[in-house]
């Protein structure tokens, strides 16, 4: 591990990273730079959303759905759906969990304590990434084969509409001012979207293969699997200011708690990425489990709505 004391966030900020291949997930103190323990997690986990009421993963290959306590890291609860559960998000006013269903286009909306399953909400062709807005209001969905992004009112769960964005739309987030930023995979861009209005207000040219997005200093951080990259765009002028070079095939991405650090997952390398989201320096990496995806919110309390 190297890692620059000047970098590190404050003390508590933790990052769970689920090992596909590794069928693990790892738990990071991001304050000390050290991988603290490593937790089972079988049918190779992906998806990931950490919150204070839990820690929940997402196994496609074994179709299963955990709650792990954040203190013990016990499973407190857990749930094999059909289809192929994908991407995770917590609405953690409303208590409930969404779970992307790849094969069979829709969502499942899961009770956050018990993962009982309590309605489907239908989508585009093989919904990936879901994310859910600042204030609460609006569910999103990247429907990747239809190359559009499912709006639902967060608080009835009804359709209110569907947003064309570019090819192959798979992750999204919500910038801190509401705009939601989608990863297009296939046309290497990011898609802007108002919601209110439902519509792409800009496009922006990144890396090849984008896949996730965070956000810190006024800046949104896109990672390029293809490319070993970071690109990072100005929230005012939405001009890519830099690309930074990371690990082997970066996917999931996520900020501390104080915006202070970006952190990537490195699939290909086994290690996370630390970048100071002020000075736009890499400034170190953490070993992980083998195959990190960490596709969702995975830093505690970082860019979590």
């Amino acid at each position: 591990m190297i890692l620059s004391l000047a970098a590190l966030p404050a003390a508590g900020d933790m990052a769970y990273v689920t090992n596909q291949n590794g069928e693990t997930l790892s738990v990071l103190d991001l304050g000390s730079g050290a991988l603290i323990e490593s937790v089972p997690v079988p049918g190779q986990p992906a998806g990931i959303h950490a919150d204070p009421s839990g820690i929940y993963t997402v196994s496609p290959d074994s179709k299963t759905v955990r709650r792990f306590d954040p203190e013990s890291l016990e499973v407190l609860a857990e749930v094999t759906l059909d289809g192929g559960p994908t991407g995770v998000a917590l609405d953690p006013e409303r208590r409930r969990l969404f779970v992307s269903d790849w094969y069979n286009a829709r969502l499942f909306v899961l009770d956050a304590e018990t993962l009982a399953l309590t309605r489907t909400l239908e989508t585009g062709a093989a919904p990936a990434g879901i994310a859910l807005s600042p204030d609460g209001r609006t569910l999103a969905s990247a429907d990747r084969d239809a190359d559009r992004v499912s709006l639902y009112d967060a608080e009835t769960l009804e359709l209110q509409s569907a947003v064309t964005v570019g090819t192959r739309p798979f992750g999204l987030r919500f910038a801190p001012d509401g705009r939601l930023f989608v990863g297009n995979v296939g046309t290497n861009d990011v898609s802007v979207v108002d919601t209110a209005s439902a519509s792409v207000t800009a496009t922006v040219a990144v890396g090849d293969r984008p896949y996730g997005v965070a956000f810190a200093q006024g800046r949104a951080f896109v990672t390029n699997q293809y490319a070993n990259t970071v690109s990072v765009i100005d929230l005012e002028s939405l001009d890519v200011i830099e690309t930074l070079d990371v690990g082997e095939y970066p996917e999931g991405i996520d900020a501390s708690a104080d915006g202070s650090l970006i952190v990537t997952a490195n699939w290909f390398e086994n290690t996370v990425t630390l970048i100071d989201a002020a000075r736009l320096e890499v400034t170190g990496e953490i070993e992980t489990g083998d195959g990190p995806r960490a596709f969702g919110v995975f830093v505690m309390g970082g860019d979590t709505p």
